[in-house]
């Protein structure tokens, strides 16, 4: 689960989305121009079907945000959390709180949206038969445990601390007090769902139905998924053209030949190999800025040989064999920058940004050998580093990191590149357990804040803690900053937790990755948001 409701540590990210504008004519980009005018732009398929509580990967998450719309929204530039749904949220004991919906909201299939879908969404989503991937989410709601208990199987249907009210009014309780649970309920997981969802599932996740400016008109795996202006949609931010194309591709660098090509309007993941040409081939078409996302090296702590004893030692030293600073300058041309902690820069430091890591993410080979010989070694003498191939951005850095290690050891066989098909596929052993060393993995942010970057992913049994590390005394310090009214004093538990994980490099950091993007001269008011999502809806063509 996520928190966060003071707009200030969401303020510290205001300025890291940049507008960047440009318009022209020409190129091949779908259809249309104006208004009607369609958009095309760069994609890969989901892991999941599209279920708000079942989806944690970017690719769905790129979706979801132009289909649904839930209590809160994130500011485009800022990252603020601000009411979209919500009338108000009041509370008087950051425990109770009175949700009160606004008037005149209805799904794209008619449907009005009423208290009743946000709570029927929540209880399907926290419920473990259901198999969601984003229950965690709702762990904070009572009556969680009855409905997803960590063994056995539950002895509820629905979680006791949602009620409905009337149709524009329900009531939640925690089960502990969260002051900053409110600025959560932007995340996707807690949006809401119509009855369609419930009566007819199959049909539903084949067409999926939602309330927010877009609607899906179809889905070919593999191909592609059109998306289209909703005429009806009740919100201020609109759609500014007809739709979005979203056509899958298995290698960025063939997205960008078209974009180039004037084939595809839209692309926004640079690839590595293309980051030496991007200014020349698209001048200000080009997009660069600060985002909410890092990169790291995550263990499969589930596997014997990957979690004994001392391994601490043994992560510290390969930490401390990648020399981010030549990689970073090398491969990404200044489009990352390395880490100093678990989180990110745009949090600023009231957010809870500071060098959390120290010496154990400065390059130093001599130190890198010594740490992990005091370790025990690489297990089986070579490690693995599993990626995801099918983008064709991550092999080289791999390879980098690779490099950098063996240099350090003295070894050219210490480090290898496992390189697996697709997303889904990598994705999918990882959720498996399936993994045998290390692998790397990305964390994009739902909202800026320090809390989002720690116990998702580290907390035990948390929603996207792949590699299943756990540390009580972690868990009860981000429990206690949850718990905790002021924001500095939260702020300053959390950084406690992360120098936890630190001490027992529950994972690696690598570097903090910019938001990078190339659009065509077919369309203009293009622009990333903090989370380095496209703001589809902004987009003008022509």
């Amino acid at each position: 689960m996520r928190g966060a409701t003071h707009a200030k540590w969401a303020a510290s990210a205001a300025a890291v989305a940049l507008m960047a504008t440009a318009c022209g004519g020409g190129g091949d980009g779908g259809g249309g121009s104006g208004a009607d005018g369609i958009v095309s732009s760069s994609w890969g398929d989901p892991q999941n079907p599209l279920e708000p509580a079942n989806t944690n990967e970017v690719q769905g998450g790129k979706v979801l945000s132009m289909i649904f719309r839930g209590l809160k929204q994130y500011d485009p530039k800022t990252g603020e959390a601000t009411d979209m749904l919500a009338e108000k949220i009041e509370t008087t004991d950051s425990t109770n709180f009175t949700i009160t919906l606004r008037n005149g909201w209805t799904f794209s299939n008619g449907e009005k949206v009423t208290a009743k879908s946000f709570v029927d969404a929540w209880n399907y989503g926290a419920h473990l038969k259901n198999n969601q991937k984003n229950a965690f989410f709702f762990g904070q709601i009572e009556g969680y445990e009855q409905v997803h208990p960590e063994k056995g199987e539950p002895t509820a249907e629905t979680m006791s601390g949602l009620k409905v009210v009337d149709d524009r009014t329900f009531t939640v309780k925690l089960s502990q007090k969260f002051s900053t649970w409110p600025d959560t309920l932007g995340y996707s997981a807690f949006a809401p769902l119509p009855r369609a969802f419930f009566d007819d599932h199959a049909g539903w996740l084949s067409k999926p139905v939602g309330n927010g400016p877009y609607t899906v008109g179809s889905y070919a795996k593999g191909s592609q998924m059109e998306l289209r202006r909703w005429d009806g949609y009740p919100g201020t931010d609109k759609a500014q053209n007809g739709g979005v194309t979203l056509k899958v591709y298995t290698d960025n660098n063939t997205a960008y030949t078209d974009l180039t090509a004037g084939n595809l309007d839209l692309v926004d993941d640079v690839p590595a190999s293309q980051l030496k040409n991007v200014s020349a081939d698209l001048g200000d078409r080009y997009i660069n800025v600060p985002a909410g996302i890092i990169q790291t090296l995550s263990f499969p702590f589930y596997d014997p040989a990957w979690n004994k004893p001392g391994q601490e030692k043994l992560r510290q030293g390969i930490s401390r064999a990648i020399n981010r600073e030549q990689i970073t300058e090398t491969i990404f041309q200044k489009t990352r920058t390395p880490a100093k902690d678990w989180t990110s820069p745009v949090l600023g430091a009231e957010g809870g940004y500071k060098d959390v890591c120290g010496e154990f993410c400065v390059y130093d080979a001599a130190e890198a050998k010594k740490l992990i010989a005091e370790g025990g070694g690489i297990p089986g003498g070579t490690m693995k580093i599993s990626y995801n191939a099918d983008t064709g951005s991550h092999k080289e850095w791999v390879d980098a990191v690779c490099n950098s290690i063996n240099n350090a050891l003295g070894n050219n066989n210490a480090c290898v590149g496992n390189p697996i098909g697709t997303f889904a596929d990598f994705r999918n052993q990882i959720t498996t357990q399936k993994m045998t060393g290390p692998f790397r993995a990305g964390w994009q942010m739902d909202y800026p804040l320090i809390q989002n970057f720690l116990q998702p992913l580290y907390y035990t049994n948390a929603s996207s803690n792949d590699g299943k590390w756990t540390d009580p005394e972690f868990d009860k310090l981000v429990d206690q900053a949850n718990a905790e009214s002021d924001i500095s004093k939260a702020v300053e538990t959390f950084q406690r937790a992360e120098e936890v994980l630190r001490d027992d490099m529950g994972a690696i950091p690598l570097w903090y990755q910019n938001g990078s993007a190339g659009y065509s001269e077919r369309v203009s008011n293009v622009a990333l948001n903090p989370f380095s999502v496209p703001v589809y809806n902004e987009i003008k063509v022509g």
